[in-house]
């Protein structure tokens, strides 16, 4: 990202994703997050017609399959019985982050064809000597396209919250059925009876200390899930995210006044994208209440009109949470294995949307109004 203009990076993508600016990019790069070391080596794509600048896509190449929630495992594996490499490969994404955006930013004045893109990046798969290409949680409309450019596309499901115009979090409650309406008052009343309470920290208001509380939060949780640090280093929480203005967004919990948990969202121009929680300690749903129910309470009361809390967890439906289909597309470049990949993504796809839909009737709303 040093390499590239930030006034140009900004006229590609504007100012609306907090996940596509160049200062989040710079700073994993400039971090130690998105490195040769890591896997995730920055290899971003500049296109030019007629010589002057067009667009730019956030690319990287991989070394491994990590950090990326759109998993291609078996991929691997198929790859390797047959005596190829898989890795490396070219990843069109922002790395650890399952968030629909952009993946192709344009200049304002210039209007580039998927076809002429595909086409542009096949070339470079072949003179990179990589594997495939992967575009992770693009817009259904340009996925769609990369689908008519012989990219197929997979799906995957996440559940997001809906701002219908609520006044306030009681307003969206009583949208809920009786009975689930007072499983989540009961689980929200169970927070003051242990003692805690939470508050919101946004941009400046979040000190150095907080950051580091929260960096130490972070690691805890990710070696009690997955047996490592995770993929964000301690300088990621405390130079980067500092300088990215008003975006971070941080529920601080805290009992006999010593913090003990909390919860790290970005603020888009009209999304509230949950990313990272930690605590030090246990106690009853505070999980929920400092990710999803202060995450909800927020957007009513900022006029957002979306809660993107994260993949996975379906303990968000029965809290209101919309299951919501995200899309990826990829390129083969072997020949022998790209009607496989067709042929999985094909039958993959059928069984996410079927799941889709039995998610949607799981809803605690009296009158569900799923979103597509």
């Amino acid at each position: 990202m040093s390499e590239i203009d930030a006034v140009l990076w900004r006229e590609c993508f504007g100012d609306g994703d907090p996940f596509l600016s160049w200062d989040f990019l710079h700073g994993l790069e400039a971090s130690g997050c998105t490195t040769t070391e890591s896997g995730w080596q920055p290899a971003h794509l500049s296109i030019e017609l007629s010589g002057e600048p067009a667009g730019m896509m956030p690319t990287y190449l991989k070394t491994h399959s990590y950090g990326e929630y759109v998993f291609d495992w078996s991929w691997a594996d198929a790859w390797q019985r047959m005596g190829l490499q898989y890795y490396p490969k070219l990843v069109t994404a922002v790395p650890f982050t399952p968030a629909t955006g952009q993946r192709l930013g344009c200049v304002d004045h210039h209007s580039i064809r998927a076809p002429a893109i595909v086409e542009a990046v096949k070339g470079l798969t072949d003179s990179l000597d990589v594997s495939s290409w992967h575009v992770l949680f693009l817009d259904e409309a340009s996925s769609t396209q990369l689908c008519d450019c012989d990219m197929p596309q997979r799906l995957t499901t996440q559940f997001h919250w809906f701002n219908q115009g609520y006044r306030d979090f009681q307003d969206f409650l009583d949208r809920f059925s009786s009975r689930k309406r007072k499983n989540l008052r009961r689980e929200r009343d169970r927070i003051a009876q242990q003692g805690l309470s939470l508050k919101t920290l946004k941009g400046d208001e979040i000190t150095s200390k907080h950051w580091q509380f929260f960096f130490h939060c972070y690691q805890t949780t990710y070696a009690k899930r997955s047996g490592h640090g995770g993929y964000l280093t301690e300088a990621f929480f405390t130079e980067t995210c500092p300088c990215l203005g008003q975006s971070p967004v941080m529920v601080l919990a805290e009992r006999d006044q010593q913090p003990v948990a909390a919860s790290l969202f970005f603020e888009g121009d009209t999304t509230l994208y949950g990313r990272y929680w930690g605590c030090v300690a246990e106690f009853d749903y505070l999980h929920f209440e400092a990710c999803y129910y202060r995450g909800i309470e927020y957007c009513i009361e900022a006029g957002l009109s979306r809660f993107d809390p994260g993949a996975q967890g379906e303990h968000k439906i029965q809290r209101g949470f919309e299951p919501v289909l995200t899309f990826s597309n990829h390129w083969i470049s072997d020949a022998r294995l790209r009607d496989a990949v067709s042929q999985f993504a094909k039958q993959e796809s059928e069984h996410v949307r079927a799941y889709q839909r039995e998610a949607s009737a799981l809803l605690p709303f009296k009158q569900v109004n799923a979103h597509p």
